[in-house]
């Protein structure tokens, strides 16, 4: 199965957070790879994304639904793009 081009992938993150720095070349590594519509989103001082991320940081999410915390691999995204975004596969 293909990756479609109209995937949204979202990349929650903040300043330094090693966590995030790895996540931001992983998601620019599977990118160079296959296109997909990407947007990196900086928390920092913004109160509602701070109460929702800071604890999960990095956190990825595919056509709006939660698909990696933490950690991702660039075959991981990749899996995921493939199928429908979401973690149960």
């Amino acid at each position: 199965m293909s990756i479609s081009l109209s995937h949204r992938v979202t990349l929650y993150h903040a300043e330094d957070c090693h966590l995030c720095e790895r996540a931001i070349e992983v998601v620019h590594d599977a990118r160079a790879r296959t296109p997909f519509t990407l947007e990196i989103v900086d928390i920092g001082g913004v109160d509602t994304l701070e109460a929702e991320y800071r604890e999960l940081l990095p956190v990825i999410e595919i056509d709006g639904i939660r698909a990696f915390t933490y950690f991702v691999t660039v075959d991981g995204l990749l899996d995921r793009l493939r199928g429908d975004g979401s973690s149960a596969h």
